[in-house]
């Protein structure tokens, strides 16, 4: 399945990602070997869906989800920051919330989803135009009518993209070659997304369940990923956002005709279990995101950005830059470190019984010996992504393990369901309630009566699937934006502040949590990640008693006893809260600023190249 897509995704490139010059424009007439006209592509089944394919291209690479977008703009919420100090001209700058417009990490990813967005709008403008799509047999009309509404899909997912990441982006909806000028000025958001959900209604109409297209997989779009788009993208109009004309979080009077299609399209995709379902085993969805051997057959990654080639332009840095911390001496080679977890996000999972934890957040690191061994407080990283789930070792150089992305899961759906339902009904129905709790039971594996009691009250029922939300997605780049569209992000980041605070002092809901670990190397099972931080070696018994007790309270571990410490809240300083003590070097996002910052500046170079587009307001 995946092998295929790579074929066809090489095809595309060797093509030149089908270079497509339209005749009524004289000056792009000329063809050299590696363009094609449009009666070339699309009369032919076979081209159209190799210019589909270059289409796809567009998401991948370190300036797509291989890296940037994946690792890198999501950062940071209460879950998760990149690790290292502060630059606002890197990717430290984008952590922290004070990157500068010509921050080396904007602008290529900036260039790469418009890229994305013209090949997209090239597809979608001849392949209806195609003899093949209008009078071919009834399968190659069928194909066609597939092909376009995939291009429909992806050319929302771009726009998007740049939507949330810059707010009121120009948004091209014919190929440049058509457009009235090449220097597009902003668009208000709201309208970009609401032509967003109306594309993707006749998207959804055109392009089967994953059950038709068996080698779609999820690394296409089928019919059930369109419809998560739709409600993913019909909740962010729904939702809150920053008004660029005005400076202020706010959002429309019609917000609740957005939940309403979010709801109906997650509904109808819950009722279409034979296509997508939970995974009943947590962990095993992100070991199917690094090998051809998957792991769901329950198919709840309904979308995903895949990697390959082993190059700059279609692989991820997946698991090299981010993921658990390989020690480049050891048999796994070097790997991981680039996010590190909030330390209070550790304790807002179940002490015990929630099995997420220790496969969302990488507790240990492998040693030069390759063994593994406790990480510091401030040295958590992110624990979806590790090289020792790949093929990959160190008898290779390669920073790039194949490691794919995941766009969209079925536990989204359960909880944007639940979310929906729970504001148009004003309160949680019996079906919103189970959606909840069926994510909860799967996380509670074995312990499915101990999930936490569900509100039944509007408010109390949305605060649980906030925290529902943080603990399912930790690490997939869904965090931060979440806090956007509900106008938390502020409320968030105060409250992580004050916890880290308290986590420091060792008061409120951290007054039993030790200072000071006291740990030893020991082997590196390559189990499954609960038994594996089961087993690590800690002085005072097994992790789970030891992350709740007081401990030794000393910096040094006891004489002869073979242990070493490790700094547990004494990891975490004023300048780690704030910044505004010891420094602004590393702090939790320590140049927010509310109405300004839950957007990006757009890039020097953009807009030296587009003198029709606006810089974002404080910029």
């Amino acid at each position: 399945m995946k092998t295929k897509f790579y074929k066809s995704a090489l095809i595309a490139i060797a093509m030149g990602t089908i270079t497509i010059t339209p005749s009524c424009k004289k000056v792009l007439d000329y063809e050299s070997p590696s363009t094609s006209t449009p009666s070339t592509v699309f009369e032919s089944t076979t081209y159209t869906n190799a210019a589909l394919i270059g289409v796809y291209n567009r998401l991948g690479g370190d300036n797509g989800y291989g890296s940037r977008l994946s690792t890198l703009y999501p950062q940071t919420a209460d879950d998760f920051k990149t690790s290292g100090s502060y630059s606002s001209a890197d990717r430290r700058g984008i952590s922290m919330y004070g990157a500068s417009s010509d921050n080396s990490d904007l602008y290529n990813p900036f260039v790469q989803l418009y890229s994305g967005v013209e090949r997209a709008n090239l597809c979608i403008k001849y392949i209806p135009e195609s003899k093949v799509y209008t009078n071919g047999t009834e399968a190659e009309k069928a194909l066609m009518k597939r092909y376009y509404g995939e291009a429909l899909a992806l050319r929302a997912q771009f726009l998007y993209e740049l939507v949330r990441n810059w707010g009121d982006v120009p948004a091209p909806f014919v190929p440049a070659a058509d457009a009235e000028t090449l220097y597009g000025p902003n668009v208000d958001h709201e309208l970009t997304l609401s032509r967003l959900v109306e594309d993707l209604k006749i998207a959804e109409e055109l392009v089967p369940w994953r059950s038709e297209i068996a080698d779609y997989g999820s690394f296409r779009f089928t019919k059930g990923a369109i419809k998560g788009l739709r409600a993913r993208i019909a909740l962010a109009r729904g939702g809150w956002s920053l008004k660029i004309s005005n400076h202020t979080m706010s959002r429309n009077a019609d917000y609740l005709t957005y939940y309403k299609i979010a709801m109906e399209e997650c509904a109808e995709i819950m009722n279409h279990r034979v296509d997508h379902d939970l995974n009943p085993v947590y962990e095993n969805i992100f070991k199917s995101l690094h090998t051809a051997a998957r792991q769901d057959n329950e198919h709840e990654l309904m979308f995903e950005v895949a990697a390959f080639g082993s190059g700059a332009s279609t692989d991820s840095k997946l698991g090299y830059y981010n993921g658990v911390r390989y020690n480049s001496a050891s048999n796994f080679g070097q790997g991981g470190g680039g996010i590190n977890a909030i330390p209070t996000y550790f304790y807002e999972f179940d002490q015990s019984k929630d099995s997420r934890r220790d496969v969302t957040i990488g507790l240990f690191e492998i040693t030069a010996t390759s063994k593994k061994i406790m990480n510091a407080g401030n040295s958590l990283t992110d624990g979806k992504f590790r090289k020792s789930w790949t093929a990959f070792n160190n008898s290779s150089s390669a920073q790039n393990f194949s490691i794919n992305w995941p766009i969209l899961r079925f536990a989204d759906i359960l909880l944007m369901y639940a979310e929906a339902d729970n504001e148009v009904n004003n309160g949680p129905s019996a079906q919103a309630i189970n959606a909840l709790q069926l994510v909860q039971k799967r996380a509670y594996a074995g312990f499915e009566n101990n999930i936490p009691v569900t509100p039944t009250i509007k408010k109390d029922f949305f605060d649980a699937i906030v925290k529902e939300r943080l603990l399912e997605f930790g690490g997939e780049g869904i965090r931060k934006y979440d806090l956007i569209r509900w106008n938390l992000i502020q409320t968030k980041f105060e409250e992580t502040r004050e916890k880290l605070r308290q986590f420091m002092a060792g008061t409120g809901a951290y007054a039993n949590v030790p200072a000071y670990l006291y740990a030893k190397e020991n082997t590196f099972n390559q189990s499954a990640s609960v038994a594996e931080v089961a087993s690590l070696d800690l002085l005072g018994g097994t992790p789970n008693i030891v992350f709740f007790s007081p401990g030794l309270g000393t910096s040094s571990a006891p004489a002869g006893s073979g242990y070493s410490v490790k700094n547990w809240r004494a990891s975490v300083t004023n300048d780690a809260v704030s910044g505004a003590i010891a420094g602004t070097a590393s702090g939790f996002a320590t140049y927010f600023e509310a109405n300004k910052k839950e957007v990006f500046p757009y890039p020097k170079s953009a807009l030296i190249e587009n003198p029709a587009m606006v810089q974002n307001f404080g910029y």
